[in-house]
């Protein structure tokens, strides 16, 4: 299990020092060492640009990492507001949000994401848009559930009897219970944000040239899959080992939350 951690934070540390650990400018051309076997001077080899594959993998981990950071934080904070206010408002706040969030979930994420991204046009700005939209109604589910069971606790109902302000009622008595599970569900949003930067990217929805960013690299690279498939390998692996690595962070973590809750 320590691998694990040691893995995700490698990825992190990359997102943050990738830039400088470069060897090469990202973006920079190189005609006459189009398509090179990785080697000695180009360690992965280059695209089709004579751009050096390591140097765009580094400098792309701060593109996928640090855009699905922003996206799930954005989403936990749009559907955690959301599942609080249908667990705060009353039965009918409660049915109008509920019912809001199962209509964005009968749409597949990804799906919508699409779609959205398509109408707004190709970029940074509705990838992050698109993704947020998107990604908000698990954070409402667990929200909105675990604070119906908070809201009969007899401290909640004193304070709520005492006219407390649902803001201050929400920041005392509702978030210390919500950020374990928000964290654990948080981990595997984040791990989903990369995947669908990484397939927005793959579509042309996504970061656009010259920022290097996986899924738009692997976009480059499906031209010269039969003559070249290391172009591909290398980022796809780092968005699948990227992934994982994030995805058995939470689940240790889900794991560890559990064995507090209920030592034996």
């Amino acid at each position: 299990m320590r691998s694990v951690w040691v893995l995700a934070i490698v990825f992190l540390l990359l997102a943050g020092l990738g830039p400088v650990l470069a060897p090469y400018d990202p973006t920079a051309i190189n005609i006459p060492k189009r398509l090179s076997p990785p080697n000695s001077e180009f360690l992965l080899g280059t695209d089709a640009m004579g751009r050096d594959i390591l140097s765009r993998l580094l400098h792309g981990a701060r593109w996928s990492l640090g855009l699905a950071f922003l996206i799930s934080v954005i989403s936990l904070v749009i559907g955690t507001t959301i599942g609080l206010v249908a667990a705060l408002g009353g039965k009918r706040a409660d049915w109008m949000v509920m019912r809001t969030t199962d209509t964005f979930l009968a749409f597949p994420e990804l799906v919508a994401a699409i779609v959205i991204a398509g109408l707004m046009g190709a970029g940074t700005w509705s990838l992050i848009f698109a993704l947020s939209v998107t990604g908000w109604m698990r954070y409402a589910r667990v929200a909105r559930g675990i604070g119906l069971s908070v809201q009969s606790r007899g401290y909640v109902v004193q304070a709520r009897l005492a006219a407390l302000p649902a803001w201050s009622l929400a920041r005392w008595h509702y978030l210390p219970f919500l950020i374990p599970s928000l964290t654990v569900v948080w981990t595997g949003m984040f791990a989903r944000a990369i995947l669908g930067i990484s397939a927005l990217g793959f579509l042309g929805f996504g970061v656009q040239p010259p920022n290097p960013e996986w899924g738009s690299m692997l976009l480059d690279a499906r031209v010269h899959l039969r003559s070249t498939p290391l172009q591909m390998l290398w980022p796809g692996l780092a968005v699948v080992l990227c992934v994982l690595a994030i995805n058995l962070t939470g689940d240790a973590l889900r794991d560890a939350l559990a064995e507090r809750d209920h030592p034996k």
